[in-house]
């Protein structure tokens, strides 16, 4: 067929990008090589619109073992011969057309960006945005979601230790969908994702080729619109048991010595391995389409070249070495086939059936090569003006603070997420160990050692919309204090950065803004990034989303017996409020949920007394002076005492140290930089000289189960606790929450 202008459009491709693909090959491209030119230059894979940001990130450093972007995930020295290897991405549009399939293909694609670097996964997180839940929409997108994460993970093995959930109209149309994967490799074992050896056999292993997924990349870096039901054909479909075979089967096949390199055939398929791993060893490759697995008759050259079926690796083998490798597939009865060879010239040629279909410079294709980068404009978002006007003054503060209390707990954004991770298993293969001992960040065995990493994944997007610069430094702020509550030490950070339509000026002012607070924090903390996810196009039809800046952290703990936990362990137990309160009700969910009041500042922070914070509570920590720890985050004060009293049932009769601060931001407020511990009335003495100039209150004692807030009664701690736990299920219908509790 002749390819046009309008062809390369309906490809997603513009025509500025159609004529510099006809410069950079010399002539006009076939449809096949337009169609690979779509998917490799998509945002998604490309980051046409953000590479020259994302450079602008602490790339190095720390306890990074490689530079981030040159590997598929992230890979930190943990000490004693060992490697965290970690990352966080997107399957926001997938999930917002097929709920199940969207989100259980990205927790498989996450997964296999760890075990193709040589680490078996030992933790799965995740962070999710619906909209309201009242809406029937909403829950059933929430119900498909969790259902998805559920099945792949606990059937693929992995426990999902961790993550958030939150709740805004903004994500109505758009939800976000956010895949944490983190796994543990040996020194000495880690593979490479790159092809090099003229000669050396190109394979492809793991499930069969089929149509589902073609053209995923590009239909995840366009808006969502009331047409793109019709773009199901475009989300992937997952096995998780396959899944687990391949993983076995990949980690037995390292050990044999024969792999050169190695990549999941993710987002773009076969035409994104082949290019990735040829462009970073400088080399080309042969590929017989035909030779490769298909479960479908009669595909077409360009049907396979972007496939994204699930479960498939590309492998280059050492020549000369093909049984061995086959032999190991063979074994986990999964399809393992030699379908072509690395050559030296720098070119991808595709033949089908002898015929040469698609002859592409590798370069060019990929990120960092050929692919365009673009500057783009950006300008203040106009409703910056209504957030600077807003006067706390305006808002009354309420005489019957409990009442709101309660309704604060029941918002689904705070309350208990209990109705979504019973239907995790967190405890499979027994890393875990915040099942039974709550942590602010969950905290995972690395088995042989006494070492345990404390990972997380963190991100208020209302501060974010609020002022992208610090909204962003609050998000790895609270990831990094989260570790630091837990006992570990922050070492990286991965990031998937969920924004709007990048050609928005408004929208790519947040982006730009997000990075450089991103990137200030995590400087001053040393959690260099190691890699991520850009996830632009996550549009509703009213605007784009709150722009969300998710950060996954790991950190670790020498000595898991060191670990901190949250929760208050015994009456008289004295609670001190580590760092200070004031008069700041801003960007809070009492102010937005409880007053109605969408547009504030984000409340008060600045990184230097954050930084403070976190050495105090580590030291505090280290001396074994405190019983407990968790930080002040959303719902404020009076909710972070919740969670410290619910595991053992008991309560808390506290006092405002300071009458000048209005009641509602005392106990509602989320100034940034607090944390509440308790201590032994015995040790208190000593525990204030630890702290020493450093600012805190004493808020009062832990009690038997009754609550007392300001002299006044608050009912039992069992009371509050019912409300905290069963809101979830109270908002969804007795069909929804009855169907996910019976596969519990």
């Amino acid at each position: 067929m002749e390819v046009t202008v309008k062809t390369a459009q309906q490809l997603r491709l513009t025509e500025q990008e159609f004529e510099l693909i006809k410069e950079k090959l010399g002539r006009t491209p076939n449809f096949n090589e337009l169609c690979a030119f779509s998917g490799m230059w998509s945002e998604h894979c490309s980051y046409k619109n953000s590479i020259k940001w994302l450079k602008t990130l602490p790339r190095e450093g720390g306890r990074m073992l490689v530079k981030a972007g040159e590997e598929n995930a992230g890979l930190m020295d943990i000490g004693g011969g060992l490697g965290v290897v970690f990352k966080i991405e997107s399957h926001n549009h997938p999930s917002a057309i097929e709920p199940f399939q969207g989100a259980a293909t990205g927790v498989g694609g996450i997964h296999r960006d760890i075990f193709t670097m040589g680490a078996r996964p030992i933790a799965s997180l995740n962070s999710l945005r619906f909209g309201n839940l009242d809406e029937d929409k909403t829950q059933h997108l929430l119900s498909g979601v969790v259902h998805g994460i559920g099945h792949y993970g606990n059937c693929f093995g992995v426990p999902t230790v961790g993550g958030e959930i939150y709740f805004d109209e903004c994500y109505h149309t758009n939800p976000l969908v956010n895949a944490m994967s983190v796994g543990i490799v040996k020194a000495g074992e880690t593979v490479s994702a790159t092809a090099l050896g003229k000669g050396n056999p190109v394979m492809f292993v793991g499930s069969a080729t089929g149509k589902d997924g073609i053209g995923g990349a590009s239909f995840a870096s366009a808006d969502i619109t009331a047409e793109s039901t019709q773009e199901l054909p475009a989300v992937q479909v997952g096995d998780p048991f396959q899944e687990k075979k391949l993983l076995e089967a990949c980690l037995e096949v390292i050990q044999t010595g024969a792999v050169v390199g190695m990549q999941d055939m993710g987002a773009a398929g076969i035409i994104c391995s082949t290019a990735e791993m040829s462009a970073k060893g400088e080399v080309g490759m042969r590929i017989d389409l035909d030779k490769v697995p298909t479960r479908q008759n009669n595909m077409k050259t360009w049907e396979l070249l972007l496939s994204e079926s699930q479960e498939r690796m590309l492998l280059v083998a050492e020549k000369g070495r093909e049984e061995e490798v086959i032999k190991v597939f063979t074994k986990w009865d999964l399809p393992c086939s030699v379908i072509g060879e690395v050559t030296d010239d720098g070119i991808l040629n595709f033949f089908m059936n002898g015929e040469l279909e698609a002859s592409l410079p590798a370069h060019e294709l990929v990120l960092g090569g050929g692919a365009p980068q673009y500057d783009r404009e950006y300008s203040e978002p106009k409703y910056f003006a209504d957030i600077k006007k807003f006067n706390p003054d305006t808002v009354e503060v309420p005489e019957d603070l409990k009442s709101i209390a309660e309704q604060i707990v029941s918002l689904p954004s705070i309350s208990s997420k209990r109705w979504v991770y019973n239907q995790y298993d967190s405890m499979v293969g027994t890393n875990n160990t915040s099942t039974n001992a709550p942590t602010d960040a969950p905290l995972v065995i690395v088995k042989g050692t006494t070492k345990a990493l404390a990972v997380t994944t963190d991100c208020n997007s209302r501060y974010v919309y609020a002022d992208p610069y610090k909204g962003a430094m609050i998000a790895v702020s609270e990831a990094a204090r989260n570790i630091v509550c837990t006992g570990g030490q922050p070492l990286g950070v991965t990031n998937c950065l969920n924004f709007g339509n990048p050609y928005d000026p408004e929208v790519y002012y947040q982006f730009i803004h997000a990075i450089k607070g991103m990137g200030e924090a995590c400087r001053k903390f040393d959690t260099p990034v190691t890699g991520g996810n850009v996830s632009f196009y996550n549009q509703n039809p009213d605007g784009p989303v709150y722009p969300t800046p998710t950060i996954g952290m790991v950190g670790l703990l020498e000595d898991v017996n060191n670990k901190m936990t949250l929760d208050f362990k015994e009456e008289g137990d004295v609670i001190l409020l580590i760092g200070y309160s004031n008069n700041d009700i801003n960007s809070s969910q009492y102010l937005a949920k409880i007053c109605g009041v969408d547009l504030s500042p984000a409340p008060h922070f600045e990184l230097e007394e954050e930084l403070k914070l976190q050495q105090k509570i580590t030291e505090l920590i280290n001396k074994n002076l405190i019983e407990s720890a968790h930080d002040v985050s959303e719902g404020g004060l009076f909710v972070t005492l919740l969670e410290s009293a619910f595991h053992r049932n008991l309560g808390f009769d506290v006092v405002a140290a300071d009458y000048n601060i209005r009641k509602d931001a005392q106990w509602f407020g989320e100034k940034q930089s607090r944390v509440v511990v308790s201590v032994k009335a015995g040790k208190l003495k000593e525990v204030k000289a630890a702290i020493g100039d450093h600012p805190f209150e004493e808020l009062g004692v832990v009690t038997s189960g009754s609550v007392e807030v300001d002299g006044m009664e608050w009912g039992t701690i069992e009371s509050w606790k019912e409300q905290y736990d069963t809101a979830i299920e109270n908002f969804l219908s007795k069909e929804e929450a009855g169907s996910a509790l019976s596969s519990i």
